[in-house]
């Protein structure tokens, strides 16, 4: 799996998420992990200590992420999903706007409204004990999420729009930083609903709104898998969005040129305006995706967005 992940200063609040030795479920239970002090600079994890003001680079055991022995479907099935409740903000992880790897992000004022379709990928030991970007400690064995926007916390249900598969998560966490991710989720939600073992899936994201007495029976139910004949969602990505004609057909035409997929110029509106969308699509694969947008960005185009239809 390839995603990406960052550290900026505990000052500003914006701590990656986390994990330290290869683990595994509490037997008979499979939920949970063992649990430590902690101070405002670190915390001690099952034998490891958590330096939060030490630099990305040296702060983790471990240098690569990689997952524990796999959870059987029974104990996966047995891990109570969060219930969505009204939850103060963290007090770290919501400073707005702030800065990763040179991007700029907003984080959103309320969940509420918010649905987005794009690329799942998910995070396991490396990051298992280490505190999140809300100080709280990332569990790889719970059903939680790292989100670029979505206030911390707040929830999720996130479906798996190619087998219909669907969880509830408590996101808790910032990140994914890979340019076409849009959620990164715990091990335990991964494979709830698929993404594990392929290690990406496609899925749409959609906000709870705590203050609202649902049910999980109550809340906007999955879309249906797709039937056996059916191609299944499909990767695009989005090159620009111009109210000028000729300036759509312009960067079309040089991404024409470039070869890489299709070429389309889709007619939107937008707030009562006429837009022209360009998009490269549909893509095989999130690895071809993300190929594709380096390939774009070196053409000098603005970076395009991932958009799953």
């Amino acid at each position: 799996m390839k995603w990406q992940r960052a550290l900026p200063l505990l000052l500003v609040a914006l701590l990656a998420g986390c994990s330290g030795g290869k683990t595994r479920p509490p037997a008979g239970h499979g939920a949970s992990s063992p649990r430590g002090g902690s101070t405002a600079s670190g915390s001690s994890r099952g034998g490891f200590y958590d330096d939060t003001s030490r630099p990305q680079g040296s702060r983790y055991r471990d240098s690569a992420d990689s997952v524990p022995d796999a959870l059987a479907p029974e104990v996966v099935a047995k891990i109570p999903e969060p219930v969505p409740k009204v939850e103060p903000r963290a007090l770290y992880g919501n400073k707005s706007p702030y800065s990763v790897l040179g991007q700029t992000y907003n984080v959103l004022a309320s969940p509420n409204g918010y649905v987005e379709r794009g690329i799942a990928s998910f995070y396991g030991n490396k990051f298992h004990g280490y505190k999140t970007s809300s100080l709280e400690d990332y569990d790889m064995y719970q059903f939680t999420a790292a989100h670029k926007t979505l206030p911390l916390p707040s929830y999720a249900r996130v479906t798996n729009l190619e087998n219909g598969k669907s969880v509830i998560v408590r996101i808790n966490d910032r990140g994914p930083f890979h340019e076409n991710r849009l959620i990164d989720l715990s091990y335990a939600a991964a494979v709830k609903i698929g993404v594990w073992p392929k290690g990406t899936g496609l899925v749409e994201v959609r906000a709870i709104d705590p203050s609202q007495p649902l049910t999980a029976q109550a809340l906007p139910p999955p879309p249906p898998p797709p039937k056996p004949a059916s191609a299944g969602p499909g990767i695009f990505l989005q090159v620009g969005a111009f109210s000028d004609a000729s300036n759509a057909e312009r960067v079309a035409q040089q991404l024409r040129t470039a070869n890489f997929a299709p070429v389309q110029v889709v007619d939107a509106q937008i707030n009562g305006r006429s837009i022209r969308r360009v998009r490269v699509g549909p893509l095989a694969s999130v690895d071809q995706a993300d190929d594709v947008t380096s390939r774009i960005e070196h053409m000098g185009l603005p970076r395009p967005q991932v958009a799953v239809d």
